[in-house]
């Protein structure tokens, strides 16, 4: 039995210790949203159809049509369809476990990432992972705009990039608040000024797909070999990392029950690793749009979105109509996908951030560090060099979400050696767990040394494989190997009552925390190692000195 101090509810605390420099604003801000911290249900107000929409809203981009035009041109129609559907399937895989877990313990894929193999300091290194897939598809999605707004209005590129940046600044402010309503009331203006063009040709002019069709592209003879389909597919699944972005939102998933299961399992799906499918769409819909325009505008302008939605309308429309439908498109799609870019680095530089300094600072203001990557990317022309910029990111993102997914569905479920609830509160994990870290950087250092021919122009093309098929076996390779120690430094938090209620959703009952004296409920919460009482999870972040933080226990997983 421990003789540990354990709290069956809060008692009125002691006086409350001074809380640490940052943790009021902290407070403040993340309360809007939940920044860095467990989703409470009391702020889950919206229906599991909402929150699939708000979510599946983020994948507006128009990258998905640069990224399959540039597959198509390079490789031909056969290679790109086929690369596209590996890179897909690959990411429905991938992303189940990770959708349901942030669904079902309302987390983001940080606080995920944390339980599920790396410790409480080693998903830092995933974290700057994710905020860099932000900023790099940000820049990509404001040089989309940017070629939109030169085409329509005139703005050289240098101002269109400054616009694009600065335009979300004002709609990012307000969290999953405001962007549910953005993303809700535009889904219906982007799908039909995107479906309805692409209707519309084929419709008219079934020729379109036989072209399409017999595509040879410029690197190849017209047919289907592995390199190019895998060349293809390591492009595609530099997206795999999306699902963050997804979990965002799908954290805000209201309790799975009887009553709404259906609609809540649908929604996961759909929304979480769902999303793909919309974005394979996408990208065939780039390399037809790409092939149809080629003649007129030569290769390195048809994978711009901006031209193939231009020559689309045009098809369609008088011409008066067609530039301001094209730039309406282009901006539209920026927005709904920008906001989410920024809002999800935000989070991501945050959460590293507090965790190695033990300061917040603000979520403002890294929305403005991840703007000014994405601001610098643009200014370099990065949309010149995109198909590379995203087949040696891909590597890294393919090793972290295989290493998570495979310590969800294998190590909890199938070898139980990884603890079935996540957990994310510090003093309850390792600093360091050695089964997702090893992996992790075993896997992406690997696949690197690939891509860049370190180990032959053979095995070049097969890099991605590399990432998944290492990261797939190292991480239960290694919780076998280290028997699970390192997964929990404790588990007990010190408080009585369970995480989970009787449905196997997080427990709602509330305790307040004497630092901060905000109410968290129980998921939120953890024991104080110097008084009779509870401390949130932010406060344990930003505890210097680690007066709360509970002293380690044997584990007991």
């Amino acid at each position: 039995m421990s003789t540990e101090p354990r709290l069956a509810e809060v008692a009125e605390p002691e006086p409350a210790q001074k809380a640490a420099p940052g943790a009021d604003q902290a407070v403040k801000e993340t309360l809007e949203d939940y920044t860095l911290r467990f989703a409470p249900r009391s702020y889950r107000r919206w229906t599991p159809m909402v929150v699939a929409t708000t979510a599946l809203g983020g994948i507006a981009y128009m990258a998905d049509f640069s990224i399959g035009a540039g597959i198509g041109l390079a490789h031909g129609t056969g290679n790109a369809l086929l690369a596209i559907a590996v890179a897909a399937v690959v990411i429905f895989v991938t992303g189940f476990p990770l959708a349901y877990y942030g669904a079902r313990y309302n987390i983001d894929l940080d606080l995920i990432t944390r339980g599920s193999g790396f410790g409480y300091f080693g998903s830092v290194l995933t974290s700057v992972i994710f905020a860099s897939f932000t900023f790099i598809f940000f820049a990509l999605e404001g040089s989309i705009m940017a070629q939109g707004l030169k085409l329509g209005l005139g703005l050289p590129l240098w101002l269109g990039y400054l616009v694009s940046t600065l335009m979300v600044i004002p709609l990012v402010i307000y969290g999953m608040t405001a962007l549910s309503k953005l993303q809700v009331w535009t889904t219906p203006i982007w799908l039909l000024l995107m479906v309805g063009p692409l209707v519309y040709l084929v419709a008219t002019d079934p020729g379109t797909v036989d072209r399409f069709l017999a595509y040879a592209g410029t690197d190849g003879d017209g047919g289907v070999n592995t390199a190019s389909v895998l060349l293809g597919a390591g492009v595609c699944l530099s997206l795999i990392a999306q699902i963050g972005e997804q979990i965002d939102y799908l954290r805000f998933m209201p309790p799975k029950t009887e009553a709404n299961k259906r609609s809540w399992w649908t929604a996961v799906v759909m929304a979480g690793p769902g999303w793909v499918v919309l974005g394979a769409l996408k990208q065939a819909i780039g390399v037809f749009l790409a092939v149809y325009i080629i003649a007129e505008v030569g290769p390195t302008a048809a994978p711009e979105p901006i031209q193939q939605f231009k020559h689309a309308f045009d098809a369609m429309m008088p011409s008066w109509l067609v530039l301001p439908l094209a730039v309406a498109l282009v901006v539209i799609s920026q927005i709904k996908i920008n906001v989410t870019n920024a809002y999800s680095g935000s989070l991501a530089w945050t959460n590293s951030f507090t965790r190695v300094t033990r300061r917040y600072p603000g979520r403002m203001v890294f929305v403005l560090v991840n703007l000014g990557f994405a601001l610098a990317l643009m200014e370099a022309d990065m949309f010149s060099f995109l198909n590379s910029i995203l087949g040696f990111y891909s590597n890294c993102a393919i090793a972290w979400v295989v290493t998570v997914a495979t310590d969800i569905g294998i190590n909890k479920y199938v070898l139980k050696l990884s603890p079935h609830a996540p957990e994310f509160r510090r003093g309850m994990l390792y600093a360091v767990n050695p089964v997702g870290v090893v992996s992790f950087v075993a896997a992406s250092a690997l696949s690197i040394a690939m891509y860049f021919h370190a180990l032959g122009d053979t095995l070049q093309p097969y890099s991605p494989v590399a990432a998944a098929v290492i990261a797939f076996v190292l991480t239960p390779l290694m919780a076998v190997v280290t028997k699970g120690r390192y997964y929990l430094r404790r588990t007990d938090d010190g408080i009585a009552e369970p995480l989970l209620d009787e449905d196997g959703n997080p427990s709602a009952s509330t305790y307040e925390c004497h630092v901060c004296r905000q109410r968290f409920e129980r998921p939120d919460v953890a024991a104080c190692r110097t008084h009779d009482a509870v401390v949130c999870s932010l406060c344990l972040s930003t505890d210097k000195v680690g007066d709360h933080v509970l002293p380690e226990a044997p584990a007991v997983v």
